[in-house]
């Protein structure tokens, strides 16, 4: 079993970052071309606590070495399952995913969280930990080097996670400065 953890400070408000979370995987994103669709499969709302519960299959292309497909056979496509909860009383996003692809040799459960900064006004602590378990039987060297293998390759797309959702969540912020700017001068070509 290894694991993984990370903190990070984005300087976008807990409102910019919670309302982009939902255009992660958007075109503004350049890092995430392996993602090819994200669906809902449910929402609802907890009407006393306003928490918003999402449940998504999110469908990636992913590379794996040859011998791998040889033995096991598949191909490049790997199904993710999340389930995320929105608390706007508490300021809190919370996601949980567990990959289904080869769920039954190796698993990666991952836990994201987005709060608001303790040390900067305006700012939001994410935050990011792993578990990956090699569930193949044999020997624990085969095992480890697995889970060697994968962490390595969940730090370098956690990496790239971070610097595309920057990448979405500053385009953002210009678009919707830009709306704002059009519709405040529409509103004054109007009074005039």
């Amino acid at each position: 079993m290894r694991f993984f953890a990370s903190k990070y400070e984005f300087a976008y408000s807990w409102e910019e970052v919670s309302t982009n979370n939902w255009r992660k995987y958007c075109a503004y994103n350049d890092k995430a071309s392996h993602v090819i669709a994200v669906d809902t499969l449910s929402r609802s709302l907890d009407a006393p606590t306003h928490i918003l519960r999402t449940e998504r299959l999110i469908t990636c292309r992913q590379s794996m070495p040859q011998w791998v497909k040889r033995i096991m056979g598949g191909d490049d496509t790997s199904y993710v399952y999340e389930v995320s909860y929105v608390d706007p009383q508490a300021k809190r996003v919370t996601m949980c995913s567990q990959n289904m692809t080869w769920s039954e040799l190796l698993q990666v459960q991952e836990k994201v969280q987005y709060t608001p900064s303790a040390d900067a006004e305006g700012h939001t602590t994410f935050e990011q930990s792993a578990k990956i378990i090699a569930l193949c039987g044999g020997w624990q060297k085969i095992k480890n080097s697995i889970e060697e293998i994968s962490l390595e390759r969940f730090r370098q797309n956690a990496a790239k996670g971070r610097e595309g959702f920057e990448r979405v969540l500053e385009i953002s912020r210009q678009v919707f400065a830009q709306q704002r700017e059009e519709a405040r001068q529409q509103r004054e070509g109007v009074a005039a």
